[in-house]
């Protein structure tokens, strides 16, 4: 999960560094690069491509869809760490809908280091001035729709491969996208090939190393770790694009962090 947390963010930089293109573009472009890359692998290591459960492997393209269109929208309106702050509920989430989805068990002393990072979660928002409402709706709805996506996925840990299931990512995507793009579409220009091409190398690498994750590890344990993404997005504002927050946003920062601690030595105990 560290691994896909690094190419995550990669993404994330890539795409605030092309506000310009529609963020419904850039991931038109980035799901014909996964469904091209995840065929030609299925294709090669002999796995039926359609899969077996095609219900849930839908579902999970649809929620994926939802999430992922709302998130690239935030990434492009708002500052990188306040875009990913926001999305990062997702583990909150994840861990919230498990419990009814996947029948997650989760010791009740979590649910207070969950709330320490919520409330860390909270303070990095509530400080951050540049984000509306609209825009912290729109992060919230990316964060649930990821929360139930990451759910569908550990209910496919015993009938698909990896690959399958990233597969259906683009497949639903795709053909949603590219009907949106018709009516707002910006022509790349010289680098702009280069970031999407990028985009879609860092997507399919992290989507690759997430699925495994959720496919065989507890499902609060994958997303505590996923909260580092944060700390990658601060770390990477602040060299690539400038971004600076009060005193008050590190504490939230600092607060998620030692939330995310705690439950990982409660899980590991």
């Amino acid at each position: 999960m560290l691994l896909a947390g690094v190419f995550f963010a990669l993404m994330n930089v890539s795409v605030k560094y092309i506000p310009h293109i529609p963020a419904i573009e850039i991931i038109l472009f980035r799901s014909l690069f996964s469904l091209v890359f995840s065929f030609t692998m299925l294709r090669r290591q002999h796995v039926p491509v359609f899969g077996n459960n095609k219900k849930l492997l839908v579902l999970r393209g649809v929620v994926g869809s939802v999430g992922l269109i709302s998130f690239f929208y935030t990434l492009q309106k708002i500052p990188l760490a306040s875009a990913v702050t926001l999305q990062y509920l997702s583990p909150i989430l994840t861990t919230i809908l498990g419990i009814f989805l996947v029948k997650e068990k989760v010791k009740p002393i979590q649910f207070l280091f969950f709330a320490i990072s919520f409330a860390g979660v909270v303070m990095v928002q509530g400080f951050d001035t540049r984000v509306n409402l609209l825009y912290a709706s729109i992060g919230f709805i990316s964060a649930l729709f990821s929360g139930l996506a990451y759910n569908v996925i550990r209910k496919l840990k015993n009938t698909e491969h990896p690959l399958v299931i990233i597969f259906y990512f683009p497949l639903v995507t795709l053909p949603i996208a590219g009907v949106v793009s018709f009516f707002t579409w910006v022509q790349p220009v010289g680098w702009d090939w280069a970031f999407l091409l990028w985009i879609g190398i860092c997507t399919q690498t992290a989507q690759y190393f997430m699925t495994v994750a959720y496919q065989n590890a507890n499902v609060s344990r994958i997303s505590s770790l996923s909260y580092l993404g944060v700390f990658y997005a601060l770390i990477f504002g602040f060299f690539f694009f400038g971004e600076a927050y009060s005193f008050m946003a590190y504490v939230g920062m600092g607060l998620l962090l030692l939330g995310v601690i705690l439950n990982y030595r409660v899980k590991n105990a």
